[in-house]
Formats: structure tokens, C-alpha cells, sequence
């Protein structure tokens, strides 16, 4: 039983039980906050992203719609991608106004560790129709190298 007990997962279902009560009770308000933006748990989980790797490079695709693309930056420290920025609320729009507000707003930051040596002064990165792109080349020394073998004396 224990075994399976995780207590941030926990902590998480309760959070959003809290939410539901209170949403219940001011189902017209707009809520303060939003749990993909604030620290803790939720906020690894945006932007959502796709991390996969080939010989020569790592690459990462996040996706992440309506971004103020002023605000973006991407950056890799120690073999760890950062990516923050903002997403800016609709403007004109009253809280009170709102039937339904299921789409966060406000400042994130993500990141990634990652598994190989990048090459920190050759990543790239795109912002194409609300996707994020990064490329990022892997130094000669996460590169395999094919040993020599020496046979007879």
C-alpha cells in the first residue's frame, strides 16, 4: 500500500477538490489564480512538451498557443533548458464578463534536465503557429566514439 502512496499527488487531488468547493459556491467569479502558473506541481506541467533525441542533437517542442512572444526566452544552464515567458489575459475582457475561464494567464517558467552534454552556444529555437522548438546539439564528448581495437601483440 505504501508503496504506491505519493504524496504530491495527493496534495494535487486535494488542491483541486478545494477549487471545485469554491467554484461551486462563486461559479461566476474569475479565479485569483490558476494551478499551471503557480509554483509547486502543476507548474512542470506547461508548456506540455515533447523531448526526443537523435545522434546528433536533443530536441524539444513545446506547446504553448497565445504566448506573448516578446516575453519568451529560452535559455540552458548545466544541462538544464529553461523556458519562460507570459501569457498575456484577453484584453477588454471584465472577469465578470467570463461564463467559463479555462485558459491560464500570467507568467511560467519550465524546466527540463537534460540527459546528454549540449553544445550551449549552437541551440536554436523557433516560435511557429504556437509551437516552440528547440534544438539542442549535443558536445562532442555526449557523442559515441567508435573505440579502435588492436588485435595480436
Amino acid at each position: 500500500m505504501w508503496e504506491n502512496w505519493n504524496a504530491f499527488r495527493e496534495l494535487d487531488a486535494l488542491h483541486r477538490e478545494i477549487n471545485r468547493m469554491f467554484e461551486d459556491v462563486w461559479p461566476y467569479e474569475r479565479r485569483l489564480t490558476r494551478s499551471s502558473f503557480l509554483p509547486g506541481l502543476s507548474a512542470r506541467k506547461y508548456p506540455m512538451v515533447n523531448v526526443f533525441e537523435d545522434p546528433e542533437a536533443v530536441h524539444v517542442e513545446a506547446l504553448a498557443p497565445g504566448l506573448d512572444t516578446k516575453s519568451l526566452e529560452v535559455n540552458v544552464r548545466n544541462n538544464t533548458l529553461i523556458i519562460s515567458g507570459e501569457k498575456k489575459p484577453v484584453s477588454g475582457v471584465k472577469s465578470e464578463a467570463y461564463h467559463r475561464n479555462e485558459r491560464a494567464t500570467g507568467k511560467f517558467v519550465r524546466t527540463i534536465q537534460l540527459g546528454n552534454y549540449v553544445d550551449e552556444d549552437k541551440v536554436s529555437a523557433r516560435y511557429i503557429d504556437g509551437i516552440l522548438s528547440v534544438s539542442l546539439p549535443k558536445s562532442e564528448k555526449a557523442k559515441p566514439r567508435q573505440i579502435p581495437i588492436k588485435v595480436g601483440k
